[in-house]
C-alpha cells in the first residue's frame, strides 16, 4: 500500500473572532459563536429587548467549511493537514516550506483583509511550485475586477447586465441605456460584501450616496449596474477535461417581506437570524424549462473556460421575466461547505459530499501529472 497523500487545507483565519475563540477553533477545528466586542455588544442589546441575536458567519463560517472538507478527505483515505492563514506572510513561507504538502486544498479568499490579496496567496503556491486546487493567481485576479470579467464576456457575445464604473461620486453622468432602478456593488469584492437591500436605487440623489458609501467604506470604485427584477439562479461546475456542468439551483426570495429587493444581500448571505437569511432558500433543482436549462448551462460552461476556472466554480446568473439569462458573476473557488449551495447541487446530481471534494482532488491533481 502506498503512503497516504499528504493534503494540506489552507484557509482564513477568522479575524472577528476574540484570542481565545481563535484559540479554541485552532484547536478543535469546531466552530462556536464568534463575534467581534461591537457586535456582541449590539448583539447584548438586542438580547435585552428581547429581539433575535444576529450571528455573523462570513468569516467563522469558512471553519465549518475547512471541517467538513477535513473530514471528507479523511474518509477518502488521504491524510489532511490545516492552517489558518493569518497577516503574517512569513508563517505560511515557513509552512510551506518545512512541510511541502503533496496537495494544497485551498480556500483562503484574502490575506490582511483584503480580498484582493486571494490572488497574491495562489501566486505564492506557484512560485514554490506546490500544487493546489482551484483557480490560479491570474484566474482569481481577473474574477475579483467585475469590471473587467463583464467587459470580457461581452466580448464573447454573453449577456451581463449594463453596468457603468464610478471613482468619484459628485460626477455622475449615466451612459446611454443605463436607467433606473440601478444596484451599486463594490467592483473588486466577492461574497456579497457591500451589497444590503439599499444597494438598489432608484434616483440619482440615492445613487450619488451609494457610490459614495462604497467609495469610503471599501476604497475602491462603485460598480452600477441595471438592476434585473428576476430570477436569481447559480450554476456549479466541477472538473477540467471534460467539466461537469451540476442541475442548476435557484435563491428562492419567497420568504422576504413585501418591499425587500430580491436580492443576495450580505445578510441574506452570512447574517443568521436576519429577515434576509431566513428569507432566502436554496431549491434544486431549479424549475426551468429543458430549453432554458440547456441555453444557461452552456452559458455557464463558456463563462467557466473563458474567465479560466480550474476543478470547480460557480456562475450566477439572473433569468428575467421573459427568459433571458444575464450573468452576474464567474466565482471561482466558490463556497463548497456542506450546506452551501455548490453542495446542494452536487447532492441533486447523485454525489456525497466526500465524493464532490474527490472529484475536486482527483481534477487538481491530473493536471500536475
Amino acid at each position: 500500500m502506498g503512503r497516504k497523500l499528504r493534503i494540506a487545507i489552507l484557509y482564513n483565519e477568522p479575524v472577528t473572532a476574540s484570542k481565545a475563540e481563535r484559540q479554541y477553533i485552532s484547536e478543535t477545528g469546531q466552530l462556536k459563536e464568534t463575534r467581534s466586542p461591537l457586535k456582541q455588544s449590539k448583539a447584548a442589546e438586542r438580547k435585552q429587548a428581547d429581539a433575535p441575536v444576529l450571528v455573523d458567519l462570513s468569516e467563522v463560517g469558512v471553519v465549518e467549511e475547512m471541517d467538513d472538507i477535513k473530514a471528507a478527505l479523511s474518509s477518502l483515505g488521504y491524510k489532511p493537514t490545516t492552517l489558518s492563514v493569518d497577516d503574517d506572510i512569513f508563517r505560511l513561507i515557513e509552512y510551506l516550506r518545512d512541510e511541502r504538502p503533496d496537495l494544497i486544498f485551498n480556500i483562503v479568499e484574502s490575506l490582511e483583509n483584503e480580498s484582493v490579496q486571494e490572488m497574491n496567496v495562489a501566486g505564492l503556491y506557484e512560485l514554490l511550485k506546490i500544487p493546489f486546487t482551484g483557480a490560479g493567481a491570474a484566474a482569481l485576479g481577473l474574477a475579483l475586477n467585475k469590471p473587467r470579467v463583464k467587459e470580457i464576456l461581452s466580448y464573447h457575445g454573453i449577456k451581463t447586465p449594463k453596468f457603468q464604473v464610478f471613482h468619484v461620486a459628485d460626477k455622475i453622468v449615466l451612459d446611454e441605456g443605463l436607467s433606473f432602478p440601478l444596484i451599486v456593488k463594490p467592483s473588486r469584492e466577492d461574497a456579497s460584501v457591500g451589497i444590503e437591500d439599499r444597494s438598489v436605487v432608484y434616483n440619482i440623489t440615492d445613487l450619488r450616496s451609494r457610490v459614495r458609501y462604497i467609495q469610503e467604506e471599501f476604497d475602491q470604485p462603485a460598480l452600477v449596474e441595471q438592476y434585473i427584477n428576476g430570477r436569481e439562479l447559480n450554476v456549479a461546475i466541477v472538473g477540467n477535461k471534460s467539466p461537469l456542468v451540476l442541475p442548476i439551483s435557484e435563491i428562492d426570495f419567497s420568504g422576504l417581506t413585501e418591499g425587500m429587493h430580491k436580492i443576495v444581500s450580505y445578510e441574506a448571505k452570512w447574517v443568521h437570524g436576519s429577515i434576509a437569511f431566513e428569507g432566502t432558500k436554496g431549491v434544486c433543482p431549479a424549475p426551468v424549462t429543458p430549453l432554458q436549462e440547456a441555453k444557461i448551462k452552456d452559458i455557464a460552461l463558456r463563462c467557466y473556460h473563458i474567465i479560466g476556472c480550474r476543478d470547480y466554480a460557480r456562475v450566477d446568473f439572473r433569468l428575467t421575466k421573459d427568459g433571458v439569462p444575464y450573468v452576474l458573476e464567474v466565482n471561482p473557488n466558490p463556497d463548497i461547505s456542506d450546506d452551501a449551495g455548490f453542495a446542494r447541487s452536487a447532492r441533486t446530481y447523485g454525489y456525497t459530499f466526500p465524493e464532490v471534494i474527490g472529484k475536486i482532488v482527483e481534477s487538481a491533481l491530473e493536471r500536475y501529472r
